[in-house]
């Protein structure tokens, strides 16, 4: 039986990529908490913060918010071509969002604590 080495570097990407498809719905929803907004506005945040996501992943997912009655969205006239969606939160998505902060919240300080010491040996080991 032969087992191939793993390609650390195209293992980490697989796993940043889960990582990131993971907590979009937790930034997108932070976003559109914040103001109003279309959805160029939306790829143009999260690609600031290095969370880069393409039309085809963001269309669905802000239909299954929208479906999910977490956001809505009102019909803008535009001054080039036509009428756009502008999304913004409601109620609910506003009690749904403050669950997510408190699960991510949670979330983070458990993996910091678990990673903690292998933080403390590897920067011990580097010095």
């Amino acid at each position: 039986m032969s087992f191939e080495k793993l390609d650390i570097k195209k293992e980490l990407e697989k796993k940043k990529t889960q990582i990131r498809r993971g907590v979009l719905e937790l930034c997108i929803l932070s976003i559109i908490s914040q103001e109003e907004v279309y959805p160029s506005d939306i790829i143009r945040k999260l690609k600031e913060f290095e969370l880069i996501v393409v039309e085809g992943t963001l269309y669905p997912l802000l239909t299954r918010l929208k479906n999910a009655g977490l956001l809505h969205y009102t019909w803008r006239e535009s001054k080039a071509g036509p009428p756009r969606k502008y999304y913004h939160i409601t109620e609910t998505g506003t009690e749904f969002l403050t669950g997510l902060l408190s699960t991510w919240n949670q979330l983070v300080l458990a993996v910091d604590q678990s990673t903690k010491a292998f933080t403390k040996s590897k920067s011990k080991r580097t010095k």
